[in-house]
């Protein structure tokens, strides 16, 4: 089995790009499960219904979010009843959901979305203890894990944490594609951050001039999203039907 994991969606622009280029990626390299993080998609913060019915009408099983899950309001209207997930381990009560199973190829396929705690901004719930509670409930032949989260090194502990207990884990929210992909000792495949889907000339998908005034003049300054070609960052995990671990990872960028 190949799961398909695209970078965090920055604006209207990296949703174009997805429209363009995921249906030739699955084909090209026959995808079973495609998962998206679309927290940024609405004008890089947020998803609009508008964003969520054009994302409805392609190939993705499953949508991950992040710190900018409430960024826009509309996403209260359609999250319980949708294919998208928010992190697990935000507060208790808050609507949606922290994980997805789906079925493909005779397989049940456990996508948990996990947000970090270091350096993020948000108030929420351990990962790791989060993350053994959900692996007690769910059952599922494989469970993969999109783990938003800031730092490096909580990252990495979060992969040594779940080696060996699930097929595939990636990072996402720095919007940078990390070179460190491989499969950990216990038969884990890890990537620290799996890069964004947005404009190549920007800063992480913000407009350049604009960023440079916020660290040059340490002023308030409105960010505002970058124009120009975008390209697509990803990686894929393949599974082995057997052993449901991951025997090959690599990246995607086009």
């Amino acid at each position: 089995m190949k799961i398909l994991a695209v970078g965090d969606l920055v604006g209207e622009n990296g949703l174009q790009k997805l429209k363009k280029e995921l249906p030739k990626i699955q084909e090209a390299e026959n995808i079973d499960v495609t998962v998206v993080n679309g927290e940024n998609v609405g004008g890089g913060m947020g998803m609009t219904s508008a964003n969520y019915n054009e994302l409805s009408q392609m190939d993705i099983d499953v949508i991950t979010m992040g710190n900018h899950t409430w960024g826009k309001k509309d996403i209260f209207k359609f999250i319980n009843n949708s294919n998208i997930i928010r992190p697990a381990n935000y507060s208790k009560g808050v609507p949606g959901y922290g994980y997805k199973i789906i079925e493909k190829n005779d397989k049940k396929i456990a996508v948990i979305n996990l947000i970090g705690r270091t350096d993020m901004g948000v108030l929420s719930d351990n990962p790791f203890t989060c993350a053994d509670y959900l692996l007690e409930k769910i059952s599922a032949d494989i469970i993969m894990v999109d783990f938003h989260a800031e730092a490096t090194a909580e990252k990495i502990a979060m992969g040594y944490y779940l080696d060996g207990r699930i097929a595939g884990i990636w990072g996402t929210h720095t919007h940078v594609q990390t070179a460190d992909e491989r499969i950990l000792p216990k038969g884990t495949g890890y990537i620290s951050d799996i890069g964004m889907t947005g404009p190549i000339e920007s800063v992480i998908g913000m407009d350049v001039k604009a960023s440079l005034r916020r660290f040059v003049t340490s002023l308030p300054e409105r960010y505002k999203l970058a124009d120009g070609e975008c390209k697509l960052n990803g990686i894929i995990f393949e599974i082995d039907d057997e052993t449901c671990q991951t025997n090959k990872i690599y990246r995607i960028n086009c």
